[in-house]
């Protein structure tokens, strides 16, 4: 059923669905004890679905030098400065959870240089929202900052690959007035 208050799209039925669609929403509701509204308006478009989210799989679960916190601290500011509600909200609760510190996210989308973070992490934020708002203006002076806090070239891959990622992201929540679920904002409080 279409409902304005979750999504501009209607959503398909989850029997509708290819059987590995199905698989990946069921695994997810079966984890959450409910399905997140980013799958549920994806879906909508299978071969979009399955490139998105092994995309997102292939940089969140990447081993890397970044941690899963960092990379989520990075999916909450720049998805702030994005305007992206669904995300702030949906990925503000995964970072709580992560972290076990529950105001930290709401710091972080409000101004991550009032955040309780390392200087790394400060630093890590401030190179993805100048790729986030002022890609243009990247220079060398920003890789040196970044490896002076230990970060090298496979890092900064990283961090951008998140940040890129997640503009894609928030501009498809945000043409699809995806709201985030309710649980979303009381999860990790």
């Amino acid at each position: 059923m279409f409902n304005t208050d979750v999504c501009r799209y209607h959503y398909i039925n989850l029997n509708d669905l290819p059987e590995d669609i199905q698989a990946i929403i069921t695994e997810v509701q079966e984890k959450t004890g409910f399905i997140p509204n980013v799958f549920l308006t994806l879906a909508r478009r299978p071969d979009e679905f399955r490139a998105f989210f092994d995309y997102y799989q292939a940089i969140m679960n990447r081993e890397a030098n970044l941690s899963l916190a960092e990379k989520e601290m990075i999916v909450v500011a720049t998805s702030s400065a994005n305007g992206c509600q669904y995300c702030v909200v949906a990925h503000g609760a995964v970072l709580r959870i992560i972290t076990k510190q529950p105001i930290l996210s709401d710091q972080i989308s409000i101004n991550h240089n009032h955040s309780a973070i390392t200087q790394r992490q400060k630093s890590i934020l401030d190179f993805s929202m100048k790729l986030c708002r002022t890609p243009e203006q990247i220079n060398e002076e920003d890789y040196n900052h970044l490896y002076k806090q230990g970060l090298d070239d496979e890092d900064i891959w990283d961090i951008s690959s998140v940040c890129a990622f997640f503009g894609l992201s928030n501009r498809m929540a945000i043409i699809s007035a995806m709201q985030p679920n309710p649980e979303f904002y009381t999860m990790g409080r």
